[in-house]
């Protein structure tokens, strides 16, 4: 398939209640507003396809650069284009979900990750705290740098609070990701989940929450699922 193609079909797929759903979320023209479940049947012809990915991406269109995030090869993305991805990545869905997720299944991503962290920018911060979130839950404990990874749960237990918006709510992911995927720091990332414990983070007027760490990690602690990774970063 061509990008033509899959942008014809994608605006077949649109979805006028899914569309306002997205635009309250932040999304903006051009979109269709494609169910995640139709995306993936698209994706079912294709398979990875980095050349195509990237045309997607760049397409601006919201519905085909969250489809792009699914198609891409993570063996072929480059960190140039990942850094491309990341400045269209124009709201959460795509800075937060679509790129990290990408990033995360890279053998860069924690490279990455480190470095959009220490960005002014607000959605390029929350992108690095994703992506390192994202990539302790797809990589083996014993090739993650578990030191740093403790350093940085320091490092929300002292900012969490006074970082911006959105920083705010991928800081507070990290800490339920890292209790979660990696066993070593369990106990401290509840630790710190206590400190912080409630984190505020405005949603824009939507009905969506912030969860709080404490009481996610012990679910998953009742689940017997502290450490189980998953096979891929993306949903």
């Amino acid at each position: 398939m061509t990008a033509d193609e899959i942008l014809k079909e994608l605006e077949q797929y649109g979805d006028e209640r899914t569309k306002n759903t997205l635009k309250n979320h932040g999304a903006k023209e051009p979109f269709f507003g494609v169910k995640v479940g139709d995306l993936k049947k698209i994706l079912k012809k294709t398979k990875k396809n980095h050349e195509l990915s990237l045309e997607l991406f760049n397409t601006g269109n919201t519905d085909a650069m969250y489809l792009a995030g699914l198609m891409a090869d993570e063996k072929k993305i480059t960190e140039s284009q990942l850094e491309d991805w990341i400045q269209k990545a124009y709201w959460q869905y795509l800075n937060e979900y679509t790129v990290p997720w990408v990033a995360a299944e890279t053998d860069f991503g924690f490279k990455l990750g480190l470095k959009w962290i220490e960005s002014d920018s607000e959605r390029i911060a929350a992108a690095g705290w994703a992506t390192l979130a994202y990539y302790a839950g797809v990589n083996k404990d014993e090739d993650l740098d578990i030191a740093v990874y403790s350093k940085l749960l320091d490092r929300v237990e002292k900012n969490v609070h006074q970082a911006q918006n959105r920083v705010r709510y991928t800081m507070n992911g990290f800490v339920i990701s890292v209790g979660t995927y990696i066993r070593e720091l369990t106990d401290k990332s509840i630790a710190v989940a206590e400190k912080i414990g409630k984190v505020d983070v405005s949603m824009g007027g939507t009905a969506c929450k912030v969860p709080l760490a404490k009481d996610y990690i012990h679910k998953i602690i009742a689940m017997n699922r502290v450490g189980k990774k998953r096979k891929t970063a993306r949903c």
